[in-house]
């Protein structure tokens, strides 16, 4: 019997500035490109990045596309 999957952990903007090795600068233009994963609203002045996201964007950062932007509809 597998176990169950394990919920995603939602990550602050320092830690993800460390993960990925971006300016807060460049990162904020590359999810206005879509190009990184967009932050999810987590209450009223927070906010986090999917940490699922986060590993799918780093196994190949020059080919991520944002769901959101590569839907043509």
């Amino acid at each position: 019997m597998s176990a169950p999957p394990r919920a995603d952990r939602f990550l602050r903007l320092p830690e993800v500035l460390r993960r990925c090795g971006l300016s807060r600068t460049t990162l904020y233009r590359k999810i206005d490109e879509g190009t990184f994963p967009r932050q999810v609203t987590l209450g009223l002045r927070c906010i986090g990045w999917r940490e699922s996201e986060l590993d799918q964007w780093a196994e190949c950062p020059s080919s991520y596309r944002s769901p959101e932007m590569s839907d043509p509809g």
